[in-house]
């Protein structure tokens, strides 16, 4: 897999710059992606569709908030990085969180550095958290931190990560429809 850390971290930074923001829906909203809510999803958590110079992210409505900002975030990615390939065909919760395919890690990468504060996190590790502390401590996911952490150490970093998240991380939160 051959990722161009650089150029995620920094058009993630360059996103939250612009914005002011790390809040992924406001994000998609300001950078003229259209933001719609379906409460007819089952079982899908969301999908980026870009047709006709359109753009859309589609969220299942019945996802709490933390998960909204996840899967939007996600599909920022894929807006941001893979747009030529939206446009010829709808990227979906089915392949959305594949780690092993290079376009769905990419879109993950983008979404941990817009989620997680560089200064926030290294404030974290300065002080002694491990990453559960970490992530807890940052309000997220702990496979997202440490999408984040192993992007950081591909830029120049040395963070010893516990493990290598699972492939699927995201497609296993909890879901709308879970009883």
């Amino acid at each position: 897999m051959v990722i161009d850390s650089e150029k995620i971290y920094a058009k993630a930074n360059e996103l939250v710059k612009r914005c002011g923001t790390r809040d992924t829906l406001r994000i998609a909203r300001e950078t003229g992606i259209e933001v719609r809510e379906r409460e007819d999803f089952d079982r899908l958590l969301g999908m980026y569709v870009c047709r006709w110079k359109h753009r859309y992210i589609f969220l299942n409505g019945r996802m709490d908030p933390y998960t909204q900002q996840l899967v939007c975030g996600h599909e920022i990615g894929h807006d941001v990085l893979h747009r030529a390939l939206a446009g010829q065909d709808t990227f979906h919760e089915f392949v959305l969180f594949n780690m092993k395919d290079e376009t769905e890690y990419e879109a993950n990468a983008l979404a941990a550095h817009l989620l997680i504060d560089d200064r926030e996190l290294m404030r974290c590790l300065k002080s002694g958290m491990d990453t559960v502390q970490t992530a807890r401590s940052l309000n997220t996911h702990i496979n997202l931190l440490l999408v984040k952490l192993a992007e950081m150490n591909r830029l120049g970093e040395h963070f010893e990560l516990p493990y290598t998240p699972p492939a699927d991380f995201l497609g296993r939160l909890d879901r709308p429809d879970a009883q």
